[in-house]
């Protein structure tokens, strides 16, 4: 189950709700996860970078944060909750023009990345970072979207990226 929840004040219309929905339950599936229960907010730069600041300790805003379930003292009590992802949606809008594709592929991108790592992918050494984004690339070209090699996914390595 993916459960969408909206920052407070911000308004994001049906169609970008439905994005996130499909790239999430997606990922799910192809990882086999589909019995998972996942919880996505979209935010701003401001909650985001608040958010980042408080859990990992970084003063800076990014796309996206992933805040396992399964990990820690009580990371094995309800197994059929996933964790939470946190996206910036203006970081998003930025990102989609800056890399040359749509916001419909770079927010399938985020959100297939944050469930990647809730599921346990990193991207910390180089042989699981090609892992992780050949992945990603199946995920978002699944869903009918396409992402430039140029400014896609491998110049994405900058491990702040998420939690």
């Amino acid at each position: 189950m993916v459960k969408i929840d909206v920052l407070s004040g911000m308004q994001v219309g049906d169609e970008i709700k439905n994005v996130v929905k499909k790239a999430a339950e997606k990922t799910l599936l192809m990882e086999k996860s589909s019995d998972c229960e996942v919880s996505i907010l979209l935010t701003d730069d401001v909650e985001i970078h608040r958010l980042n600041k408080l859990y990992r300790k970084v003063d800076s805003s990014t796309d996206v944060l992933a805040f396992a379930m399964r990990e820690g003292v009580d990371g094995e009590l309800n197994q059929e909750i996933l964790g939470d992802i946190v996206i910036s949606l203006l970081r998003a809008e930025q990102q989609a023009s800056m890399y040359g594709h749509s916001l419909k592929a770079e927010i399938s991108f985020l959100v297939s990345h944050g469930v990647l790592h809730l599921l346990g992918y990193e991207h910390e050494e180089n042989s699981d970072t090609l892992v992780m984004d050949q992945k990603q690339k199946e995920i978002v070209r699944s869903l009918g979207c396409d992402l430039t090699e140029s400014g896609g996914m491998v110049a994405r390595q900058d491990n702040q990226r998420t939690v």
